[in-house]
């Protein structure tokens, strides 16, 4: 059975740096590309961070380039998300995804919280 288990989320104050980490069992997790979403209350859940199962390719949103960085290790089936100068527009749950071509696994989400 798919499991995806993230952890790292907290309260930090606006400038600070957390690090997600979303570790994958049940699943050959390097054959699977891996994402970071968030979400808020009243949007829609935003795509953060994607990362090609070979590792080949990264993407991020305008908003987080050159703050966030995501990373993986496929021998820990581990994904990343380091998260660097926080703002309180960062504030929501973010969760992992990991898709193959027949379907895409999500985690339980871990809450950030950017506020003074």
């Amino acid at each position: 059975q798919v499991q995806l288990v993230e952890s790292g989320g907290g309260l930090v104050q606006p400038g600070g740096s957390l690090r997600l980490s979303c570790v994958g069992s049940g699943l050959i997790f390097r054959d699977f590309d891996m994402r970071w979403y968030r979400q808020t209350p009243g949007k829609e859940r935003e795509l953060v961070a994607g990362m090609t199962s070979t590792g080949d390719s990264i993407n991020y949103a305008d908003s987080v380039k050159g703050r966030f960085t995501i990373s993986r290790d496929n021998d820990k089936k581990t994904v990343y998300l380091r998260m660097n100068s926080l703002q309180p527009e960062d504030t929501a749950v973010y969760y992992c995804s990991a898709r193959h071509w027949f379907g895409t696994y999500w985690g339980q989400g871990t809450q950030v919280t950017v506020s003074s």
